[in-house]
């Protein structure tokens, strides 16, 4: 896989915000900013590893990690979460917005779920 453009914080946020889907706030959490989805942690950057963190079941982030290590991995400090951390130079933004999609939808409470699935 090529090298990209380092991809900084705001160009996520800029990528989340821009899909417009209901119950996403900005918020700070552990002195960091963040995006939350219907009040739950939803997107964040890690300042240690300075990486963007994604949520992704412990199955997806084992084969991630496996087949691109190079982009994926995750420290001690994540092992035991369901989050993977991507390099910023390394990050495909077309998976980081299925990804930000995919656990929108999982937060997401079932009757706004329905209304955005409606289109209203």
């Amino acid at each position: 896989m090529a090298k990209r453009k380092r991809i900084a914080y705001d160009d996520l946020k800029a990528l989340a915000l821009s899909l417009d889907l209901p119950g996403v706030t900005e918020a700070v959490s552990w002195g960091q900013p963040c995006l939350k989805a219907h009040g739950k942690l939803w997107f964040f950057w890690s300042p240690t590893e300075d990486a963007p963190v994604f949520k992704v079941p412990f199955e997806e982030r084992d084969m991630l990690v496996e087949a691109e290590p190079e982009t994926f991995f995750f420290t001690d400090h994540y092992k035991n979460h369901k989050l993977v951390l991507v390099r910023p130079d390394r990050l495909d933004m077309d998976w980081a917005k299925a990804n930000l999609l995919r656990v929108w939808r999982e937060q997401a409470p079932k009757r706004l779920l329905k209304a955005y699935d409606a289109g209203g």
